[in-house]
Formats: structure tokens, C-alpha cells, sequence
């Protein structure tokens, strides 16, 4: 089964006309992107676009043999000229299914906003499904024995990562669906950030016209297994690494910082980070990492190894000169080398975050150098255990590693 890809943008198209954003601005050549729409073996259409037919041709295909076109969008959008020969477009309701004289199968989902997601079954058994822009499939249930395993996803992967977790979470995407974006708008800027955005939920894009094959998985990028995060204090570190996960399904968020008792502040960072994560994700208030990282199971986001540093530092008396020398230092040395171990050892996709504390002001106090300087350490160790290493400046993340 082959899906070529008519458009691959939002509705209202990649750039925008009235729009005077800086990814507006830099969307063009193979970045420029018509509202999406697919064509399927020349026999089937998802979604009918302004410009259907001269985009076809420019692909080398033609609406000749469409024998029916279905409609996913929440609303039925403008009016389109539909194409002289092509059918009327349609939309099919939940849970219906319609069997093409070509020997396609096509099975309505019902989505959680809006909208109509097709599954469709080629003539050789190649499974894709297709999802609406703003939407993910509703009524999934964890464990199902009855999921579909889909040899192709193309979804809205930046608005709504959530709909690939819940995908992942029932096993219609396994390791070897590729993930394809679509639906794409202004909320990422195009090329190198985009592409990396997308390879850390498993998923690609590609240019308007391109042609794909089901069931061809060479494509399907790796998803790092471990992965630090480094920034300053409000660089976006933080929801860099949320970011790298929300597409996965039942993280562990795992919290270093504690509870601070009285510290309204604190409690006020702490309910921001919770209101941003995504309902599904567990906490664990806990610095015992390197049981975590034993045990197999899902995704760990461990926010922050800072945090980590001043709980161990605390529990060897690395803050007093005498305990430091009598052998503080020592067991510090330790607990990171423990801590490293575990993780070039887990089995389970690991981010972390921690401070990049070593490019500002010198601290005043003995102990503020010290922590500065173990703090620097313990981020070049772990680093160094890591696939990927990111270092985020004002929300940039700058690839230093992967």
C-alpha cells in the first residue's frame, strides 16, 4: 500500500497568508506545507484540499481512479471545489466500516475532539491509521488483547503527542510503526528543531509529495534511551524534558527536590510543573534513584540531579570543612559513581535535567565553589553515560551529544 502525501500542513496551510510569526517567515522551499490530505493507491482520498489535483500531478499521480474520498476534520471547513470525475467527499460514521472495490477497508474512530480517524486496511493486509489535526482516538483500553497493531500512524504529533502515547499504551504503535506528522503549523520552527522534536517521539516528517510505502520501516528514527538535559534557572530545561516524553505512555516523573514544608514559593514551582505534566504520568518524591533505575518499566523523568547532588552532599557532611576532608569527599565520590553505574546499566529510557551552574558568577562561600564544582562533575559523569545531551538557553536546545 503506498500513501502519498498531497499536503502535510495544518488547515490553514504552513506559512499562514495573514501570519507575521518568525516560523511563518522561515516556512519555505520543502518547509512550506499545503493542509494535509492523503492519497491512497490512487483509490482512496483522506481529506479533499484546495489544489488536490495540481498536487497530485506535481507528485506524479492522478485523482483519475479515486473511487471514494472521506473527510476527517472536526468541521467541514471552507467549500472546495471537488475535482471533475472525483466523488462526492464524505464522512463516515463512528465505528462504520466500508469495503472499496479495490480491496481496501476503511474503519471510522470515533476521536476525543472532534473530528473522524480512518483506519484503513490495504488489499494486502498493510495497516495505517489516519488521524484528524487536534484529535486522539477514543475508547482506548490499556491491554486490550483486540488492539490493532498499525504498520503506519500519520497523526498530529506536536499538538496532540498525547494521541501517540495512548496509541503506544494499548500497542497499535509498536517499535517498528513509523510515526508520520502531519497537520503541521506554526508551533515549531521547521527543519533541524522540528526534525529533532519529532525524532524524540519516534516519529518524522516529510516534504508535500512524497510517496510512502507501508510496512517499510527503514525510516523510523531511534529514540534515545538516555538523555540529559542542562540549562540555567529558566532556560526551559525542564519542559524540554517533558517534551522529549509526552508522547509515552505511563512516565514516571520523578522528583528530587521534596515537598519544603512552609516554602510557598517552592510549593507554587512544584504546582506548576504538575498543572504542565501530562494526567497519565505517576510522581515519586524520592533521591533513591538507583533502585529506579534497576527495576525495568516504563519512561523516567528525573527533575533534577541538582537536587540530587544537595541531598547527597547533605548526607556525607560535605558542607564542613573537617567531614569533607575525614572522608566526605570520598563517599560523594561514591554515591555519584553509583549512581552513573546504574545508569549505563537500566534497561528503562531515562531524562534527566540538572543546572549548568559553571558559567556564571563565582560563589562567595568555600561550600558554594564546592557544590558548584561537584555539580559540574557529576553532569560531565552522567553525561558521559548518556546518548544524547542537550543544553537548553532561553528554550533553545542546543544538541551537544546524539
Amino acid at each position: 500500500m503506498e500513501v502519498t502525501l498531497l499536503g502535510t500542513g495544518a488547515p490553514a496551510g504552513l506559512p499562514r497568508s495573514d501570519c507575521p510569526c518568525a516560523v511563518c517567515a522561515s516556512a519555505l522551499g520543502p518547509d512550506a506545507r499545503a493542509a494535509t490530505a492523503l492519497l491512497v493507491d490512487e483509490a482512496l482520498m483522506l481529506d479533499l484540499t484546495p489544489g488536490a489535483a495540481f498536487a497530485a500531478a506535481r507528485a506524479g499521480h492522478s485523482l483519475g481512479g479515486v473511487r471514494q474520498v472521506l473527510l476527517s476534520h472536526p468541521h467541514e471547513g471552507p467549500a472546495v471545489e471537488v475535482p471533475a470525475g472525483l466523488p462526492q467527499p464524505v464522512r463516515v460514521p463512528d465505528g462504520r466500516e466500508l469495503t472499496l472495490l479495490t480491496g481496501h477497508r476503511v474503519r471510522a474512530l470515533a476521536m476525543d475532539a472532534g473530528g473522524t480517524g480512518y483506519a484503513v486496511t490495504g488489499p494486502d493486509g498493510q495497516r495505517l491509521l489516519y488521524l484528524p489535526p487536534g484529535g486522539a482516538p477514543a475508547g482506548l483500553e490499556e491491554g486490550s488483547a483486540s488492539a490493532e497493531v498499525y504498520d503506519m500512524v500519520l497523526a498530529d504529533v506536536v499538538g496532540r503527542p498525547d494521541a501517540l502515547a495512548r496509541l503506544r499504551a494499548v500497542g497499535s504503535v509498536g517499535p517498528t510503526t513509523d510515526v508520520v506528522a502531519v497537520h503541521l503549523d506554526h508551533d515549531v520552527p521547521p527543519g533541524p528543531e522540528l526534525r529533532r522534536r519529532l525524532a524524540a517521539a519516534g516519529a518524522r516528517a516529510v516534504p508535500d509529495g512524497t510517496t510512502l510505502v507501508v510496512g517499510a520501516y527503514e525510516d523510523v528514527p531511534d529514540v534515545p534511551r538516555r538523555t540529559l538535559v542542562l540549562g540555567g534557572a529558566r532556560s526551559g530545561k525542564s519542559v524540554e524534558a517533558e517534551r522529549r516524553l509526552e508522547s509515552f505512555p505511563d512516565v514516571l516523573y520523578v522528583a528530587t527536590g521534596g515537598s519544603r514544608n512552609g516554602d510557598t514559593e517552592w510549593a507554587a514551582r512544584v504546582a506548576a510543573h504538575r498543572d504542565r505534566r501530562p494526567g497519565s504520568w505517576r510522581t515519586t518524591e524520592t533521591c533513591d534513584l538507583v533502585p529506579l533505575l534497576a527495576q525495568d518499566g516504563s519512561p523516567l523523568l528525573i527533575d533534577c540531579l541538582s537536587l540530587w547532588l544537595t541531598d547527597a552532599m547533605d548526607s556525607v557532611g560535605a558542607w564542613d570543612d573537617a567531614e569533607w576532608a575525614a572522608g566526605g569527599e570520598r563517599a560523594l565520590r561514591e554515591r555519584v559513581r553509583e549512581l552513573t553505574t546504574a545508569v549505563r546499566a537500566t534497561r528503562r529510557t531515562v531524562v534527566a535535567v540538572s543546572n549548568e551552574v559553571g558559567s556564571g558568577i563565582v560563589p562567595a562561600t568555600a561550600s558554594g565553589r564546592r557544590y558548584r564544582d561537584e555539580l559540574g562533575r557529576l553532569n560531565a559523569a552522567f553525561a558521559t553515560e548518556c546518548e544524547q545531551v542537550l543544553l537548553v538557553v532561553a528554550g533553545q536546545a542546543l544538541v551537544l551529544r546524539g
